[in-house]
């Protein structure tokens, strides 16, 4: 960024961003303290107040994909464009707190594939832990790839170095306290990244509005024209789209991990939901701040054009020193990020995959293994290449297709047992791959495209699970009606 073009300032940041890791550090150096046996490491002995709670929920949402990469999307089609995020990120952490945070914390659990296996039995929950744990490997990667880059514009060290340099980082301070390291670490990091996003909007604006920001807003709301302003598409087609969109956000990411192990940390069903609905307010607040710098960009700086909004108006608006802040705001969307996505397919690695063949083995000391064993993977995927960890990327939608109807199924009813849920993740799974082999964009689109309405592919997909469990429940229930099960 041209801001930071200077030597001095250069040596200002450097000095500010050891001195802000070394602050990660102590904080996880601290948590040690707390972390007596392995429920202490995965969900934070329980006792996680109100505050911290909602604070890691929101941390780990919002991280590079929230602040950089859905400004350039809004920057590139306007409001339709936040379906994705923050409208279905956000809307997600509603229906948590609705649907699934208070049973599931009631439950005692420790990972989510425990919720599988008590629910259905051990087969799905292996199943369900398998098909979990690679969707993590490409997003780590890429955040890995997204803060070496930025050390390498910064400082000019080289990707290839600065990616287990960010690794090392992230690993770090997730080893020394686990969920209590990882927790208290978002709660300072989403308070850097709340503020640089504010400062850069108010600049943005008030350059806008000649100085207010309050007259940018208005004089944004007049000039941005109102196809651009719109949210919901006019077109049948294109609602159904975006709609699908939607689904992916709001009910692709409910069967994960990094959610559901914050809802198991929380000191009480109650504060669960709460922490819940609370992170979806503060999310949806931090998501105007990007759909605004999306809007405003082409505004502010027309035919400018530049891979990163969000870096652009910062290289053009921001003094230096908030340049700096707004570094740091960067680095702490992502390490935020990072430490949670490490910390969430450990814990299952460990307690679903690895505990079962050595029940004899320290729990607290194989999770940690299993966070370097994830860090690992997961830089090794960061250096195979962006092709390979945005494939693993695209596989997130797993979590809609395969996991999403036994989780609710199974929490919010009775029916079904281990056939459906098994035969449910298993039709949605190879039914989504097929897809996504074939490279089909939306639903059977050979055949339903042609008619032109075309459905949503992981939507669809996931109703083709939806009944396919409940004609195997039913074949479920007609056994144990004739006594053909126990």
């Amino acid at each position: 960024m041209t801001t930071l073009a200077d030597p001095g300032l250069v040596r200002v940041l450097g000095a500010t961003v050891i001195g802000y890791v070394l602050v990660m550090f102590a904080i996880g150096w601290w948590t040690r303290s707390r972390v007596h046996d392995h429920e202490d490491f995965m969900v934070a002995g329980r006792r996680l107040p109100l505050h911290l709670a909602w604070a890691t929920i929101v941390a780990t949402w919002f991280g590079a994909g929230a602040m950089l990469t859905a400004t350039d999307t809004v920057r590139a089609q306007g409001l339709i464009g936040a379906a994705l995020d923050p409208i279905g990120a956000g809307l997600c952490l509603f229906l948590a707190g609705w649907l699934i945070a208070r049973p599931l914390w009631e439950m005692k659990l420790l990972t989510l594939p425990d919720f599988y296996g008590r629910r259905f039995g051990v087969r799905t929950e292996r199943l369900s832990a398998v098909l979990m744990i690679p969707t993590y490997f490409g997003w780590i990667a890429a955040q890995f790839v997204a803060l070496a880059h930025l050390i390498e514009i910064l400082f000019g060290l080289d990707v290839v170095f600065g990616i287990p340099l960010v690794a090392i980082v992230g690993m770090i301070y997730t080893l020394l306290g686990g969920m209590w390291s990882v927790t208290l670490t978002d709660a300072a990091q989403i308070a850097v990244v709340a503020l640089g996003l504010v400062v850069l909007t108010l600049t943005v604006l008030a350059e806008l509005g000649g100085g207010s920001s309050l007259s940018g807003l208005e004089i944004l709301a007049a000039r941005t024209p109102a196809p651009r302003l719109s949210i919901v598409p006019d077109e049948l087609p294109a609602i159904v789209t975006w709609l699908g969109v939607v689904s992916v956000g709001a009910l692709g990411n409910l069967p994960g991990q990094d959610l559901t192990q914050r809802i198991f940390s929380a000191r009480s069903g109650r504060t669960a939901v709460w922490a819940c609905h609370i992170a979806g307010v503060v999310y949806f607040g931090l998501g105007a701040f990007t759909l605004v710098l999306g809007l405003s960009a082409d505004l502010v700086a027309p035919g400018l054009a530049s891979k990163s909004t969000v870096a652009m108006l910062a290289s053009l608006f921001l003094s230096p020193p908030l340049a700096v802040l707004f570094v740091l705001a960067v680095m702490s969307a992502v390490l935020s990020t990072i430490d949670s996505a490490i910390l969430s397919p450990a814990s299952v690695l460990a307690q679903n995959l690895l505990a079962p063949r050595w029940p004899s083995a320290d729990l607290l000391r194989l999770n940690r293994w299993s966070v370097i064993a994830v860090t690992l993977v997961s830089v090794a995927t960061a250096y195979v290449g962006e092709s390979a960890y945005s494939l693993l990327e695209s596989a997130y939608e797993l979590g809609l297709v395969s996991l999403l109807v036994p989780l609710l199924m199974g929490i919010r009813t009775m029916v079904g047992a281990e056939r459906a849920a098994l035969a449910s993740m298993i039709a949605g799974t190879v039914l989504w791959a097929l897809h996504f082999a074939l490279g089909w964009e939306s639903f059977l689109s050979p055949w339903i495209d042609p008619l032109g309405l075309p459905l949503p592919m992981a939507a669809s997909c996931a109703l083709c699970a939806w009944a396919v469990y409940l004609v195997v429940a039913r074949g479920e229930n007609e056994r144990h009606e004739h006594g053909l099960v126990a």
